[in-house]
């Protein structure tokens, strides 16, 4: 490519956009009840205009037994009355629009609820929807395969009444479906349809690149000493992944033409594959949510953390920057509601260091290549919460992961701490609205408790504070939809071999980028390329020393933007 020209969509509206997920649990609660609704998002969408976001992704507020918080469906097409009802969906919708905002909505198909009138039917080995689950019959009195699930233990279920297993990937309360049924993929049409001329801008597919299965459901090599196989080499990005996914844009997407955004959430997606999902002349995705530099720091296993290298992470991240530099776009993230918050785990959440590492961390991934993604709070720069016994936890990876590890030998003390660092029930804490006893959150007892540091960290500090993290996040934005060269802009990775300096340039058509970020608590001196002691600064996270013979001194978790012309 050209250094400074963009094929594929150059003029797709959600390259220059910024999207923000709410978890609607945790964000803001209008009736009193401990949990988040739609009224509550509805109430507080001035926060989100005024922070410059363009859309909101809204994770899922269908019906839900809530196994998985959501993400067990029972009913596609309505809401869940712990959020409000259909009527408030649409009001919602109305005043996102009414901001000039868009709305996407969460679209979870790989798997429905075990409660799902789908689901229920299947039960019957006789009913024509028996074949919309992948439902097996005992292999010598056991499993069909040895695939083992996301959410530990094994990944099928015994249903006596039949004598027959049923697959779930995850929670046995989530049943995967079968796409090999040409049914179970016009039903799903079918209700994304649905949505679509309700009005929402597009969705976030969970998870979509595990809905292909190779149909013999084949045994998977064995996970070390465990008894469960890796059954991945059959699922993640299976035989008809892209059949598929060009079908539902032929039959859903293709009919809204330049309106839309879908990403993709695939674990485990490799560049060259990603390649092909977001390549426009393929019309499957707009951009796909990868994991791969969020597992940089995970061991053995996801609970098990080991120190982030930097020169790893810029491998990483620089890799997709390249990958996907002609054909293709990336997402760029730190934080979602399956993550720990970004400044525990990548920066210092500590009160000296948490503004300017948090600023830190955003500069540096917004100034990427690719349309970035907010998670509610990460704006304020909320941290991990301190959940000390197994008792503050909720979610159901944390959980079972830590009762299958105390039935393997391991004591709660080792365990513990991995869950701390890594839970998803870090991100889900309420959003810190004020210093009030519940944040602004709830007028009652939130269903998980609010971070105690929400008298420090909350909104209406940081409104009040022009260097807060929340002012810096807007100056982000701002830049974004200002300056060409960070939507469109080439990308090149500066000191890929310093591990305490993160630095890149960005060029478009005469106008270059340099974004360095210290990724430390230590002050830093870094070798600039030549020409940029007197470049202008356009964003920067505290005051900073000027540049002297090409060399810059960098604050504790400074970042810089500078920018030349010519």
């Amino acid at each position: 490519m050209t250094p400074g020209t963009v094929t594929g969509k150059d003029d797709a509206w959600w390259k220059s956009a910024v999207v923000y997920q709410i978890y609607p649990r945790s964000f803001a609660d209008s009736d009193g009840d401990g949990i988040g609704d739609l009224d509550g998002i509805t109430g507080r969408l001035d926060h989100l205009a005024e922070l410059g976001v363009d859309v909101l992704w809204l994770s899922p507020v269908y019906p839900s037994p809530q196994d998985d918080n959501g993400y067990d469906i029972s009913d596609y097409q309505d809401v869940d009355p712990v959020f409000g009802d259909l009527a408030a969906f649409d009001r919602l919708l109305a005043a996102v629009h009414g901001r000039g905002m868009k709305l996407i909505m969460d679209l979870v198909v790989n798997h429905t609820s075990d409660e799902h009138p789908w689901f229920r039917e299947s039960r019957d080995p006789g009913s024509p929807k028996r074949d919309w689950y992948w439902w097996r019959p005992p292999r010598d009195g056991r499993e069909p395969n040895n695939w083992g699930s996301f959410f530990s233990g094994s990944a099928w279920t015994h249903d006596p009444a039949s004598d027959a297993y049923f697959l779930h990937l995850f929670s046995p309360k989530q049943p995967d479906l079968n796409w090999e049924n040409p049914e179970v993929r016009e039903a799903v049409y079918a209700m994304m349809r649905w949505w679509l001329e309700r009005g929402v801008d597009g969705f976030r597919m969970d998870v979509v690149n595990l809905v292909s299965k190779d149909p013999a459901l084949p045994d998977g090599a064995l996970r070390g000493d465990g008894p469960y196989g890796d059954g991945s080499p059959f699922f993640v990005c299976g035989p008809r992944i892209h059949e598929y996914l060009r079908e539902m844009h032929r039959e859903v997407m293709a009919r809204y033409p330049g309106r839309l955004l879908t990403v993709g959430e695939m674990p485990g997606v490799t560049v060259e594959q990603a390649r092909l999902f977001t390549d426009p002349d393929r019309a499957e995705l707009d951009m796909v949510f990868q994991f791969e530099h969020v597992g940089l720091d995970h061991g053995a296993h996801k609970f098990d953390p080991r120190p982030l290298r930097l020169t790893d992470l810029k491998a990483s991240l620089g890799r997709w920057q390249t990958g996907l530099a002609d054909v293709g776009w990336n997402s760029l993230y730190w934080n979602n509601h399956d993550q720990p918050r970004a400044v525990s785990r990548f920066g210092d959440d500590g009160p000296r260091h948490r503004t300017r590492s948090a600023t830190m961390l955003a500069t540096v991934l917004h100034l990427h290549r690719g349309t970035p993604y907010v998670y509610q709070g990460e704006e304020l720069g909320m941290a991990n919460a301190p959940l000390r016994a197994i008792e503050d936890f909720r979610d159901i990876e944390s959980l079972n992961h830590y009762a299958q590890a105390l039935r393997a030998g391991a004591a709660p003390e080792d365990v513990l701490p991995g869950l701390r660092a890594m839970g998803r029930d870090n991100a889900r804490t309420p959003m810190q609205w004020d210093g009030s006893p519940q944040a602004g959150f709830t007028t009652g007892t939130p269903w998980l408790p609010v971070n105690p540091d929400h008298t420090e960290v909350n909104a209406a500090a940081a409104y009040a504070d022009p260097d807060s993290v929340y002012h810096h996040y807007r100056r982000l934005i701002a830049l974004r939809h200002a300056e060409p060269a960070v939507v469109h802009g080439d990308f090149t990775m500066l000191l890929p071999d310093d591990e305490r300096v993160y630095a890149f340039t960005r060029h478009h058509r005469g106008t270059t980028l340099l974004v360095v970020g210290n990724f430390t608590g230590d002050t830093v001196s870094v070798d600039l390329p030549g020409g940029w002691d007197d470049a202008e600064l356009v964003l920067g996270n505290g005051p900073s020393a000027p540049a002297e013979d090409g060399r810059a001194a960098l604050a504790p978790w400074e970042a810089r933007v500078h920018r030349r012309v010519g």
